[in-house]
């Protein structure tokens, strides 16, 4: 199962996986692209090892590892309680 996380001004979506046996959490990052339908990358924390990348620039990229750098610590803590609508106290 995948969360929503984060939606950015450019309908960029950010959802993340469930933690996995391993303690790893799957992050899916997901922007619509009038010319390729949409432009995709996959992240795994906490080890940020980036795969399946799709239309995304280095730029982007770059963009997208600082955004989870700042966020992995809550990412992760969500990913064990079912995202936000599940999460005590948000």
């Amino acid at each position: 199962m995948m969360y929503p996380y984060l939606t950015l001004d450019d309908d960029t979506e950010i959802v993340h996986s469930e933690m996995r046996e391993d303690g790893t959490v799957k992050v899916y990052i997901e922007k619509p692209d009038e010319t390729d339908c949409f432009h995709n990358a996959v992240c795994v924390l906490p080890r940020y090892e980036w795969s399946e990348i799709n239309g995304f620039s280095s730029e982007e990229l770059t963009f997208f590892q600082k955004i989870l750098e700042n966020n992995a610590h809550m990412i992760i803590e969500l990913s064990q309680c079912g995202g936000f609508d599940h999460a005590a106290g948000f």
